[in-house]
């Protein structure tokens, strides 16, 4: 008996190696080198094209390189990618961090039905649904009231404690005074 229990144990072990979620194509994998160390993000190409597809023109173009977490609010999420307000070397301008955008136009809405949870990614907007351009947020923990609201772009494949280490807002609505930036944004597999 207590070789087959073992048996059985190592079977398990084995299946549950065998069925744990494979990571994104690497054309897929956005890693932003933060100062607090790298953060992969899964890129949803299937859920979100257009929104995917941008977050990658724009960390190809350099885009992303410098720019602040510019709201940052413990427990909620941390928001970075106003590519015209809050490039840290390029025209930093604290009091507009999160009112720009790109020189793209603005994307329509791509909702579906994957949740808000921890390390889930999401593209920020104002407050019409078509407003997505360059910005988006990492969930610090579910936020099941953005569920169907908000177009989910990807998911934190690794480096969640990089991002839970980015400097906390201190000013309203989670304005960050000193913020931590996007040092590099590239794509796994080159562009």
């Amino acid at each position: 008996m207590k070789h087959f229990a073992t048996g059985l144990m190592t079977g398990l072990s084995a299946l549950m190696l065998t069925t744990t979620v494979q990571a994104a194509e690497p054309n897929d994998t956005l890693v932003l080198t933060l100062p607090q160390g790298d953060v992969a993000i899964a890129l949803s190409s299937d859920l979100a094209p257009k929104h995917a597809e941008r977050i990658k023109k724009l960390a190809c173009g350099g885009e992303y390189d410098n720019v602040a977490f510019h709201r940052v609010i413990d427990g909620f999420m941390a928001q970075t990618g106003d590519v015209q307000f809050a490039d840290m070397e390029d025209g930093y301008q604290p009091g507009r961090a999160g009112t720009g955008g790109s020189d793209l136009p603005d994307l329509p809405a791509e909702f579906s039905d994957t949740p808000f949870e921890r390390g889930t990614v999401g593209m920020a907007r104002a407050g019409s649904p078509d407003s997505a351009n360059s910005q988006f947020f990492i969930m610090f923990q579910e936020g099941a009231f953005l569920n169907g609201d908000y177009t989910v772009v990807g998911q934190v494949e690794s480096g969640m404690e990089a991002v839970d280490a980015l400097a906390k807002g201190d000013g309203p609505n989670g304005a960050v005074s000193a913020p931590d930036r996007i040092r590099t944004a590239t794509l796994a597999g080159g562009c």
